[in-house]
């Protein structure tokens, strides 16, 4: 890919949640619906993450994910759209992704096995993304996981490899770490200058920001969308001022959501906030997470009133 093409990704996207309804917890498609009409309007916001982390995408079926990009295609119009993938098995993430594509995905972002935590090398990593890079020759994203989610976050040796794969066109650098984010920056940009860096980490963007990136693919701009993008705008203008206002707006409803313990509950945190806004009926998550305490969800109603939302 030449490095328009890359470059065309690159920008400030909104991960987003994945409603549901029932006992069984069952997408509910026009809550879904619902959820990205208005994201899709924001100016600056260049499109989605769908079925991220934030989406349950370990808790969904393949045909859910399927519907899930489905429904996201024909709601935010020409807004971009990259479908995680999130398979143990080789082939069946490489046939997740040629499904997230047919469906109307743009791009995909293909996540660690969930037994990579255990242990992996670099060879067993290489084959993985290769498999699902040849099979679909669509643009890919890496996810580079936490620092502190076992072996699952990449070595320097693999992410050097992976950054030269054909379609790779970015990184979601989700190592929630600052060091080691730009650690991770320059070794990409050293060995794959076209490729691009996302910053993740909703508690500190203005520092990934400030150290260098091409945008982020983040959650909480699935609930507030415009300081996010203000944030970005400010420090590629070099206006410090505004970029520091922009991250003391944001930064107690992050600490709120994706710093307090445990962490798991980051996405029970997004779908109460969204049902405390009125943008989200039922927060439901599905099993084995579960919905809030009552003590949690009257301190998140306090940060919303705090930062003015509520």
């Amino acid at each position: 890919m030449t490095p328009d093409e890359k470059s065309r990704f690159f920008g400030i996207y909104a991960a987003t949640v994945c409603p549901m309804q029932g006992e069984d917890a069952a997408i509910d498609e026009a809550a879904l619906a619902a959820h990205l009409a208005p994201l899709a309007k924001v100016d600056g916001l260049l499109g989605f993450l769908i079925n991220g982390h934030a989406g349950e995408n370990f808790l969904l079926s393949d045909d859910e994910k399927r519907r899930v990009v489905e429904i996201a295609r024909n709601v935010v119009g020409d807004r971009l759209i990259v479908a995680g993938v999130n398979q143990e098995e080789s082939r069946a993430a490489a046939a997740e992704a040629e499904s997230a594509m047919a469906a109307g995905a743009d791009a995909i972002m293909l996540f660690p096995p969930m037994s990579w935590a255990l242990g992996h090398d670099r060879e067993m990593v290489i084959r993985h993304h290769r498999i699902v890079d040849q099979a679909t020759k669509a643009p890919l994203f890496l996810y580079q996981a936490p620092v502190g989610a076992g072996r699952m976050a990449y070595g320097p040796d693999v992410l050097e490899a992976l950054a030269g794969l054909a379609h790779v066109v970015g990184v979601k650098e989700g190592s929630w770490e600052t060091a080691a984010y730009e650690a991770n920056r320059r070794l990409i940009k050293d060995v794959a200058p076209d490729v691009g860096v996302m910053a993740s980490g909703d508690e500190h963007l203005l520092t990934c920001f400030m150290l260098g990136s091409e945008g982020s693919l983040v959650s909480l701009a699935c609930i507030w969308p415009e300081p996010i993008v203000r944030l970005d705008a400010a420090v590629r203008a070099g206006d410090l001022a505004a970029a520091r206002a922009a991250h003391e707006t944001i930064y107690p409803l992050a600490r709120a959501i994706y710093g307090a313990p445990p962490g798991y509950r980051a996405t029970a945190r997004l779908k109460a906030c969204l049902k405390l806004l009125g943008r989200l009926a039922d927060d439901r998550v599905r099993s084995p997470i579960e919905r809030l305490p009552a003590p949690e969800i009257e301190r998140l109603r306090a940060v919303l009133k705090e930062v003015g939302l509520l």
